[in-house]
């Protein structure tokens, strides 16, 4: 059972059905957050230090989350209080990657030789008036869902899938996805099963040591996008909507409006038609099927054998270069 509502209330807005964002790292979240971000009476946030702090708390050592029980609801319910006020110095706070979902360029670094001023912050990239609806699309908050819907028990969410073996062949070029992987950093010793690495048994853990990176990625997208098939069975249908990468892709008009009914607001109808490059429409494309070109036959026969089983069932063929 889900605990009472809580009234928050940020710039004078009751929080009323907020949107999270979800998704595998690199499942084409961040389309979604763009066009969320910029519809009107939206205000969306990314990576904002204080939610990350938390969230990353609860998805490495989930038994702080399940033993914290109301505790951790309100702890991530405080971290979004913050996260999500609108101002100057607030704004002045969020990751590059939160403005350039704004469509607005880089604040100006300020010389380390003088003290910033108020003329040095950035303009907030929302509006107060109108607000109506805040959202978040942080990096992996699939790992904090339950915590999510007993912080905001009206939450509205919205995962998106991507075939595995694209996904992957994305986190082997990103230096952050891969940071994770380091010895000092991979807590396997301390919690385990680890939903956050996607190891689940003895199997998985004995491999891991030896395992090569493109096997750990593919746990991780394997772990994650089990933890979505547990979401669909639930949560209610009118708190989870499930995005196909593909489908965003190549029909972001239908998306877009898929997206707008579930929410019950309205976006603008080039919100991702505008966000998604005409070429990325084509099959082959740098962003659909990319694996084929951009992991070797060994990594790509790794991913199937770890997640074959999660890709057949998503409807992703598997075997014969698929």
């Amino acid at each position: 059972m889900r605990s009472t509502p809580h009234i928050l209330v940020i710039n004078g807005t009751k929080v009323r059905r907020p949107v999270f964002i979800l998704g595998a790292p690199h499942s084409g979240a961040e389309l979604l957050a763009r066009a969320v971000k910029r519809s009107p009476g939206f205000h969306l946030t990314t990576g904002r230090h204080g939610v990350l702090r938390v969230t990353y708390a609860f998805a490495r050592q989930p038994s702080i989350a399940t033993e914290r029980g109301k505790g951790a609801a309100r702890v991530l319910r405080d971290a979004y209080a913050q996260a999500w006020q609108v101002s100057a110095r607030a704004c002045a706070e969020c990751p590059r990657e939160c403005r350039e979902l704004a469509g607005l360029p880089p604040r100006p670094d300020v010389p380390a030789d003088r003290p910033a001023h108020d003329s040095d912050l950035p303009e907030p990239c929302v509006e107060p008036r109108g607000l109506a609806r805040f959202a978040d699309a942080s990096p992996d908050l699939i790992y904090s869902a339950d915590v999510l819907l007993d912080a905001f028990p009206d939450a509205q969410l919205v995962q998106v899938i991507r075939d595995g073996r694209d996904a992957v062949a994305d986190m082997l070029a990103d230096e952050r996805c891969l940071a994770w992987f380091k010895p000092g950093l991979a807590n396997l010793d301390t919690v385990f099963p680890n939903p956050f690495f996607g190891v689940e048994d003895h199997t998985d853990r004995n491999r891991w040591p030896r395992a090569a990176t493109a096997v750990k990625c593919a746990l991780r997208w394997r772990g994650s996008v089990r933890l979505s098939a547990k979401l669909r069975q639930q949560v209610p249908e009118d708190q989870l909507l499930t995005v196909r990468y593909e489908e965003l892709v190549a029909r972001p008009r239908r998306v877009g409006a898929e997206l707008s009914e579930y929410l019950d607001a309205p976006l603008s109808k080039t919100a991702l038609t505008g966000l998604v490059p005409i070429g990325a429409r084509d099959a082959g494309d740098p962003g659909v099927g990319q694996w084929r070109e951009r992991l070797t036959p060994r990594q790509a026969a790794q991913v199937e054998k770890v997640a074959g089983t999660e890709l057949r069932r998503l409807g992703y063929g598997v075997g014969s270069g698929a």
